[in-house]
C-alpha cells in the first residue's frame, strides 16, 4: 500500500514553515522552513512526492489561494483549511509557526478539518471588485461624517432632519464661512466627497455590466426577484458562495453566514444569545441590508416587478411567498417588542433559507 504524507503549511510573504506526517507516525519526519517561491516549492514537492502520496493543505487567510493553486498545478491535493475550525488543545499556550504547521499536519492526517470554498479565478477577480466597491463606499461615508463634524464643531447647524438629500447639499452650496481658510476647508472635503461619489457611481455601472453578462446573467435575475435583493447583492451571493448546493439544507446555509443563534446549554439548562456571526461576514451584512427592506407590508412595487420581467410564474411565486412570509415576520416581532435589529436579523436568517431554495431549485 502507498505511503500517504500529510503536508501541514504556515503560509507567509517570504518564507513556508512545512511539517510532515507520514500515515501512522507519531512524530513528524520533516519540520522545515521553505522560501517562498515557486522553485523551492517545486523542488520540495518533487523530492517529497519520491516516497508516497501527498495531500496538503493550509488555513486559509491573507495569501489567498495562489500557494493551493500552486500545489495543484504539480499534481497534489491541496486543501485550505477554515482557521475558525483547527482543532487546538485548551492548555496548549505556546503558538509559532512551526506548532501551527505540525497542526495542521496532524488535522489533515486524522481527517479533523473543515475545509473551505475555492472560488475560481474569475469569480476571485469579480469578489475582489465588489470588495474594493465596498471599501469605496466607506471611504465616502467617512468623508460624510467628517463633512457634518466639522459644520458642528464650527457652529453650522442645518433646519433640516434628513441630511444628505438634495436640500442638503443646495443648504452646503449656500453657506457664508466666516475666514477664506475655512471656506478652503469645506471646499476640500466637499471635492472629495463629489469625487468618491462618482466613483462609487462608475463601479456601480460595472457592477451591472458583469451582473448581466456571461454566466452570472441568469442567476443574478432570479436573486433580483427577491425584495431588497438588486446587482451588487446578487454578483456578491454567486460569486461569495459559488455552489450552493454544497450546503445540504437551508439550516447550514444560515449556520455559514453566522445567522444562527449561539447557544450555551448544560443539563436541564439551555441558553440561546446573539447570532454567532461565523462565516462570510460580507454575505452576512448585505443580506442584513436587504432585509430592512421588509420592515413595511406592501405588495411588490413597480420597479420589482419590473425586475421579475421574463422570469417563470414558479419563481415569482416562491418570491412573493418570501415577500408575505417576511413581512409577517418582521412586524409580528416588533409587536411582541422585539428591537427592530433584532427582527431584521432574523429576517436575513430566513431570507437566506429562501435564496439557498432558489439557487438549488428547492422551491415549490
Amino acid at each position: 500500500m502507498e505511503t500517504i504524507q500529510y503536508v501541514g503549511m504556515d503560509d507567509h510573504k517570504e518564507f513556508i514553515e512545512v511539517a510532515v506526517f507520514k500515515q501512522f507516525s507519531r512524530d513528524p519526519e520533516i519540520v522545515k522552513t521553505l522560501k517562498n517561491s515557486k522553485p523551492t516549492i517545486k523542488r520540495f514537492f518533487e523530492q517529497l512526492a519520491r516516497n508516497g502520496e501527498i495531500i496538503a493543505g493550509y488555513e486559509a487567510g491573507c495569501m489567498g489561494f495562489q500557494l493551493q493553486r500552486l500545489i495543484e498545478s504539480f499534481g497534489h491535493l491541496c486543501i485550505l483549511i477554515a482557521p475558525s475550525k483547527t482543532a487546538r488543545k485548551p492548555g496548549d499556550k505556546i503558538k509559532t509557526d512551526k506548532r501551527d504547521a505540525i497542526v495542521i499536519a496532524k488535522a489533515l492526517r486524522n481527517q479533523d478539518y473543515q475545509p473551505i470554498y475555492i472560488p475560481t479565478k474569475q469569480d476571485e477577480e469579480v469578489r475582489e471588485y465588489l470588495r474594493a466597491r465596498t471599501d469605496r463606499k466607506l471611504d465616502l461615508t467617512r468623508t460624510k461624517q467628517r463633512v457634518l463634524k466639522f459644520f458642528l464643531r464650527n457652529g453650522y447647524r442645518y433646519p433640516g432632519d434628513r441630511y444628505w438629500t438634495q436640500k442638503h447639499l443646495s443648504w452646503m452650496k449656500t453657506l457664508t464661512f466666516r475666514s477664506e481658510l475655512q471656506k478652503e476647508t469645506f471646499e476640500h472635503y466637499f471635492t472629495v466627497l463629489i469625487a468618491q461619489e462618482q466613483h462609487v457611481q462608475r463601479m456601480d455601472q460595472r457592477i451591472q455590466e458583469i451582473a448581466t453578462s456571461g454566466r452570472y446573467e441568469k442567476q443574478v435575475a432570479q436573486l433580483r426577484c427577491f425584495k431588497g435583493i438588486d446587482y451588487l447583492t446578487a454578483l456578491s451571493l454567486i460569486v461569495e458562495i459559488g455552489d450552493f448546493r454544497r450546503f445540504k439544507s437551508a439550516e447550514a446555509f444560515m449556520a455559514f453566514l453566522g445567522l444562527t443563534p449561539s447557544e450555551y446549554s448544560s443539563g436541564n439548562t439551555r441558553r440561546q444569545g446573539a447570532i454567532t456571526k461565523a462565516g462570510n461576514t460580507h454575505i452576512r451584512k448585505l443580506l442584513i441590508e436587504s432585509s430592512w427592506h421588509y420592515r413595511y407590508t406592501c405588495p411588490p412595487s413597480n420597479r420589482l416587478q419590473q425586475r421579475r420581467n421574463g422570469q417563470s410564474e414558479q419563481i415569482i411565486h416562491y418570491a412573493d411567498k418570501a415577500l408575505s412570509r417576511l413581512q409577517r415576520k418582521f412586524t409580528k416581532m416588533v409587536y411582541r417588542g422585539k428591537p427592530k435589529q433584532v427582527a431584521v436579523t432574523s429576517v436575513a436568517r430566513e431570507l437566506a433559507g429562501f435564496i439557498w431554495g432558489l439557487m438549488t431549485t428547492n422551491y415549490a
